[in-house]
């Protein structure tokens, strides 16, 4: 059995124990080193155990501490993606961005042209990250009249799955927000990402 097979296999029976009622909702785990004498493994194995228990949302807590049984992600439903988020939120970047082929023809501009750009984290009441939102526009930020939706689904790349606690290329939803001027020119795009174990996405035509 591979390292990555054997720490797998004991995240997976950890679920199992969790599941069963062995650990309650925050009610911690024992140490790394603890664990690791009663599965026999190296506490090397521990640690990628609880790397990906925690990446996973199955475990809270951070490197070296103590880690407790995570609270479930809360399922939520997004009706209007277009509306203020209720709760908390953390801008992460905002760098301009040089507009890529597909942002130049969401927004109608030159392919290679400056872009105004920010990244915000969504915060659930909780304090945990629940969804992320780019935004590219060119010039200053004007007001919208309408927008236009696409769903689909992508694979996270490494800092979204870093802020949404996944591992990385884990499919998530991503909704691209197109808002446009009262002329049906379009002003501003934006990525919203959404963990598909946390959402459901219900839209309604107006």
């Amino acid at each position: 059995m591979s390292a990555e097979e054997r720490y797998r296999r004991i995240a997976a029976d950890i679920r199992r124990r969790i599941d069963g009622g062995e650990w309650q909702v925050g009610e911690p785990l024992p140490s790394r080193t603890e664990m690791a004498a009663r599965y026999g493994v190296h506490p090397q194995t521990m640690r990628l155990t609880y790397d990906l228990l925690r990446r996973t949302g199955v475990l809270d807590g951070e490197e070296r501490q103590h880690v407790t049984v995570a609270h479930p992600p809360a399922m939520r439903t997004l009706t209007d993606a277009d509306a203020e988020w209720p709760y908390a939120t953390e801008t992460t970047d905002t760098r301009p961005r040089t507009a890529t082929a597909e942002l130049a023809q969401r927004l109608g501009v030159r392919a290679g042209v400056t872009l105004q750009h920010e990244t915000v984290e969504c915060l659930d009441p909780g304090g945990h990250s629940a969804m992320i939102v780019s935004s590219w526009w060119r010039g200053r930020r004007r007001a919208h009249a309408s927008c236009v939706l696409e769903l689909g689904v992508a694979p996270l790349g490494v800092e979204q799955a870093h802020a949404l606690g996944l591992l990385v290329d884990t499919l998530a939803y991503r909704l691209v927000r197109t808002r446009l001027d009262s002329c049906g020119v379009p002003l501003e795009t934006a990525d919203l990402v959404l963990p598909v174990d946390r959402w459901l996405v219900r839209l309604a035509a107006g």
